[in-house]
């Protein structure tokens, strides 16, 4: 049996192996469907995400991968569903639509992996503008942040398979949270609402509840974030990638203690 439960998860009946017996129960899975992005009718990329928070993905998506150089750019979108997926008809500026066509190519995106089809090994690494200078953040906001994160995690609480990015003020307050399947399209979906509601992208830093990718530092620079806070290790070239643009990148960030790889000098300790 199976039944949707919630927007992003649903319900299948399943059997547990539990002192040597089969127990039937119910479980919440998380849902994972096909995303298509089209621009001014023209198919550009295919993400598999959770089917939430849409709008907020189309602009972020179209913001984090330099598409669209502000929100300006991003006139609409409207949301089709069907039996293979979702497809999301947006509309952008017509600058922003012959820049798109300029580096056109067809990305295929994973939830490991979003850089996944690019047709040459000049694309994957985009040149990125120097962060602006980060505001020193207190070990003790990363510490109040962790601590509050898990309470603004629904969906992660509901099928354990949801990964969050959060926003978060510079003394750790969270300001906005964010869930999807794949760590970098919940980023996608921070940054779009953070764009239509106007936050300040300077004046804080994000918090993401994955490894810190190369992906993620990309995006995250490309809007304007200058520090990135991951609870997990981050790769090589993320860290080679945030030395390199002036990002201030913390990684195992857990409990009481961090690591900081690029730019700890922003860190005021307590």
């Amino acid at each position: 049996m199976e039944r949707n439960s919630n927007g992003g998860a649903s319900r299948f009946s399943i059997n547990r192996l539990r002192a040597g017996e089969w127990l039937e129960v119910v479980d919440d899975l998380i849902e994972e469907v096909p995303v298509a992005f089209e621009y001014n009718g023209i198919s550009h990329a295919v993400m598999l995400a959770s089917p939430s928070d849409l709008e907020e993905f189309a602009l972020g998506f179209s913001l984090s991968e330099g598409i669209c150089e502000s929100a300006k750019d991003f006139f609409d979108v409207e949301v089709a569903q069907s039996a293979a997926g979702i497809t999301l008809q947006i509309k952008v500026s017509s600058e922003a639509f012959v820049k798109l066509k300029e580096r056109r190519r067809n990305l295929t995106g994973r939830s490991g992996c979003g850089l996944c089809g690019v047709e040459s090994l000049e694309q994957v690494l985009r040149p990125l503008s120097p962060c602006p200078p980060a505001q020193a953040l207190s070990a003790a906001s990363v510490r109040r942040a962790l601590a509050d994160l898990q309470a603004r995690q629904p969906l992660n609480r509901l099928t354990g398979g949801a990964h969050a990015a959060a926003w978060c003020a510079p003394g750790g307050e969270l300001l906005a949270v964010y869930e999807d399947v794949g760590r970098h399209n919940a980023l996608d979906k921070l940054i779009g609402a953070m764009a239509k509601q106007r936050m300040n992208v300077h004046d804080g830093f994000v918090l993401m509840t994955s490894r810190a990718s190369v992906e993620l530092v990309q995006k995250a620079a490309t809007v304007g974030v200058s520090a990135l806070v991951a609870i997990s290790a981050p790769t090589a070239l993320a860290v080679r990638t945030a030395r390199d643009c002036g990002m201030t990148l913390l990684a195992f960030a857990r409990g009481e203690e961090f690591v900081a790889y690029a730019n700890n000098q922003n860190i005021r300790l307590d």
